[in-house]
């Protein structure tokens, strides 16, 4: 890289606004929206659709409500021609949808263009031509006089061929290529010479479009760009303003927005960002921003999964795992800070009456786009407590009292430090339970038998099965739960005293099973817990009590051991 780079590459002289409104405007509603992946997008594959992915391709594009979309460059190749002809002469075309093809300022082609159409009940006519200061020079040795008069011959012929099909409801479109580095009284010229014969009325609709074909400066330039066009363009209420920006600065979403406020009716891109280079702009990530605004988009994802699978196999290009709202791993956060912030504004709404998403870190709903909740935190050595637990009560309804969080975050962060690794639902649900005894089998509750010998007193009889032995044991106490670790400590090494029990259900239904928690604190001052589940929730208690005591059990408890306490 160059110390100092100006001395190569020369910074774009933006046009002088100082009185632009764009910036105290908002985006109220959706633009138009014009799908170009069928013909922007195929272009720029390594390998273009065939026939089957396209229709795959078209067929998704109409089930996402995309009214506007540019299916091809028929001119270009036969896949394209017959491609047109396919839709047309099999009616996949809905009576709401309208078809787009691109053709350039040659009769050849716009005669071969207009072939393609025949019989279409409406379609999009769109032309370009090249404008940009740096093509005329150095591509086409065109004078500004000569481009305007390739536009307006190439527009003359278009609209004598729409008259000859009047079958058709014609829309014209056209394109000063590149528009962002044409100079604006220029661009304005030519799109005023083309005007000038198209005569755009609600019988002859138009369309300028706008392009950002190579990005060359922020996206404010370009809005004062778009705002200048559309406060000097004379016939500014008679036709549509488009946008189609590219992606070369890593800008084409906020292009394409600040283009919005800037006057812009419509814009045109891909799903997911394909295209030349660095691609077009992304019509996902632009709908669901201004979804997650409260604006409706007039696009459907709410399967994103799914949109996300078939534009993979028909463009053979992958998503990124981080991409905007599609990616595998967007909703999902693995650092601990971010998962304790996400757990708590779940927990939040379910107590909150209102509909408002106010959940940290997460712009939408991810069920909204047909994404479950299961991904939306997962576990590594950068979780925190709330990480495994988020897993537990997502997937097992299980609600970990603030202090086991605290203790088996610390038991699946060296379990993950250890291996390196992530680790999956099922790997965490199995920790849990070899942890905490739910899966232990060294003892176990047979059966117990509860009496109330005073109002302030009872007792228990416990029936234990201590590996392949069976034991017995007696306790008193002022409740169940005392009086069962009262039987329980004559088979441990030392005393205990319980600091912690919780328990809840973990379903709606009267007969859903009952989990309990259990700590309890040995005279040493070592603290352990024990869980368990059952049908009947004192088992259930009497259990993880037992479990929480499996690291004091005598090795050498008998069969007959009894305790009368």
């Amino acid at each position: 890289m160059l110390a100092n780079p100006i001395e190569k590459y020369q910074r774009f002289n933006a046009i002088e606004l100082p009185d632009r409104t764009w910036p105290n405007r908002k985006i109220e509603h959706a633009p138009r929206w014009s799908s170009t992946d069928l013909r922007d997008g195929n272009q720029s594959l390594a390998n273009p659709m065939n026939h089957a992915r396209k229709f795959k391709f078209y067929q998704l594009l109409v089930s996402c409500g995309f009214k506007e979309i540019e299916v091809a460059f028929p001119s270009a190749s036969q896949t394209d021609f017959d491609f047109v002809r396919f839709l047309i002469e099999q009616n996949h075309i809905p009576d709401d949808v309208n078809i787009q093809v691109i053709t350039q300022a040659r009769s050849d082609l716009i005669t071969r263009t207009f072939e393609s159409l025949r019989g279409a009940k409406q379609a999009t006519i769109h032309l370009y031509n090249a404008t940009a200061e740096v093509f005329r020079r150095l591509v086409f040795k065109m004078t500004q006089s000569q481009v305007i008069e390739l536009a307006v011959t190439a527009i003359r012929q278009i609209r004598e061929l729409c008259a000859q099909h009047p079958e058709t409801q014609w829309t014209f479109e056209y394109s000063p290529e590149t528009f962002c580095f044409t100079e604006a009284e220029f661009a304005l010229e030519v799109c005023e010479a083309v005007a000038a014969v198209w005569e755009p009325c609600a019988a002859r609709p138009m369309i300028i479009n706008l392009p950002t074909t190579v990005e060359v400066s922020t996206p404010n330039v370009f809005a004062d760009q778009i705002e200048w066009f559309c406060r000097h363009f004379s016939q500014r209420q008679a036709v549509c303003i488009s946008v189609h920006p590219h992606n070369d600065r890593g800008t084409g979403v906020a292009t394409a927005e600040l283009a919005l406020l800037a006057g812009a009716d419509r814009i045109e891109g891909c799903l997911f960002g394909n295209g030349e280079r660095t691609g077009n702009v992304d019509l996902v990530n632009l709908a669901l921003n201004m979804y997650s605004q409260g604006i409706a988009p007039a696009l459907d994802f709410s399967q994103i999964r799914h949109v996300v699978n078939v534009v993979t196999e028909c463009n053979e290009l992958p998503v990124h795992p981080r991409h905007p709202y599609a990616g595998e791993l967007v909703f999902t956060a693995f650092s601990g800070s971010h998962q304790d912030a996400i757990k708590k504004g779940f927990e939040l709404r379910k107590t909150q009456s209102h509909s408002r998403w106010e959940v940290p870190y997460l712009p939408i709903d991810p069920s909204d786009i047909g994404c479950s909740y299961e991904a939306v935190i997962r576990v590594n050595s950068q979780s925190g407590k709330s990480g495994a637990a988020w897993i537990l009560q997502q997937n097992h309804g299980i609600e970990l009292p603030p202090a086991l969080q605290r203790d088996f975050s610390q038991v699946i962060q060296k379990i993950s430090d250890a291996s390196s690794q992530e680790l999956s639902q099922s790997q965490i649900w199995k920790v849990f339970c070899a942890h905490y005894g739910i899966s232990q089998t060294q003892l176990n509750l047979v059966s117990y038998q509860v009496q109330q010998q005073r109002p302030d007193e009872t007792q228990i009889q416990l029936q234990l099965a201590h590996g392949e032995q069976a034991t017995h044991s007696i306790g008193t106490g002022n409740g169940i739960l005392s009086a069962s670790l009262n039987a329980l400590l004559d088979l441990c090494s030392e005393t205990a005293q319980i600091i912690e029990y919780k328990e809840h259900t973990l379903g709606q239904a009267s007969h859903s099973r009952s989990i309990c928690y259990v700590q309890i604190r040995s005279q040493t001052g070592q603290t352990t817990w024990g869980v368990a589940i059952d049908n009947d929730i004192a088992r259930a208690s009497i259990q993880a009590l037992a479990n929480s005591l499996i690291p004091y059990i005598h090795s050498d408890v008998t069969q007959d051991q009894t305790q009368q306490a």
